[in-house]
């Protein structure tokens, strides 16, 4: 492999928002990977949870944090809040009425931060399915983010919004079967076409020619629900096949395990949200 491959990838220090999965728990299902009946284990999760922060933090960059209230299981997973582009926030309108109270309460943190946010007409559950690239916003729907809700994007941000159909239930949020290596002049993702309408398919491959292809196995092992920052690419471990790839690709796989989360259909992305000031 040439040199260069190997050492020219660059990270560049990301802002993440993040909540404590202090009442995190299964109580109802709302995706594939939910049984009420599975117990969670609260204290490993939070032990995940702050291997996943200390993590970020060890590779320079910034976190802050929301404050989890009771009654709210799946608070922890921040992405699903908003998008935030260029300090610009469009906020979350989810299509599961247990998770509607969430919104009101991210959308208060950025108001305290300084920051104005759009709220959405339509069903739209933030980097769950609304995924920045440096030029375009690849917007998933199919199962919880509407349409109707990419136009708001594109109106509200002013940037091209790329639909793209989901087809696999497992794979009900954009961010478990794409996510972005770079978003610079090297703009690239990885992605699993399985989880996509032909269509969708082929817009991908037209967009991202040298895009890293996922199996169905990384993407059951929650090895697309990644964070980069252009080197450094946290994963989770069972994701090894995805792991070798991006290794050969000259990226850092930095494996986080937030197994725990998976009992609610959710890992490391699912629990980072992404300020772009």
């Amino acid at each position: 492999m040439p040199e260069s491959v190997t050492t020219g990838r660059r990270p560049s220090a990301r802002r993440f928002l993040v909540c404590e999965p202090r009442h995190f728990a299964v109580q109802y299902a709302i995706n594939p990977w939910m049984r009420p009946d599975t117990p969670v284990d609260v204290d490993l999760a939070q032990e995940q949870w702050q291997s996943l922060i200390r993590a970020y933090r060890s590779h320079g960059h910034t976190v802050d944090t929301v404050e989890p209230v009771p009654g709210l299981p799946d608070m922890v997973f921040a992405a699903n809040s908003a998008v935030v582009v260029a300090g610009r926030v469009f906020g979350s309108l989810f299509h599961a009425p247990e998770r509607r109270p969430e919104s009101a309460l991210y959308d208060t943190w950025f108001k305290a931060a300084g920051y104005d946010v759009h709220r959405p007409e339509n069903v739209c559950e933030g980097e769950g399915d609304l995924v920045w690239t440096g030029r375009y916003v690849l917007a998933g729907t199919g199962f919880r983010t509407t349409r109707e809700a990419h136009r708001e994007v594109q109106e509200f941000f002013g940037h091209p919004v790329i639909s793209l159909t989901l087809v696999d239930p497992h794979f009900y949020h954009l961010d478990t079967a794409l996510f972005v290596l770079d978003a610079g002049p090297e703009e690239n993702i990885v992605y699993y076409p399985e989880a996509f309408s032909p269509g969708s398919r082929e817009v991908l491959a037209r967009l991202y020619p040298d895009a890293v292809l996922a199996t169905r196995d990384d993407a059951m092992a929650f090895g697309l629900n990644s964070v980069s920052d252009g080197r450094h690419v946290f994963i989770a471990p069972r994701a090894e096949a995805l792991a070798a790839r991006l290794d050969e690709r000259g990226y850092v796989p930095v494996p986080v395990d937030l197994s725990e989360f998976q009992k609610a259909g959710g890992g490391i992305k699912c629990c980072t949200q992404e300020i772009r000031s």
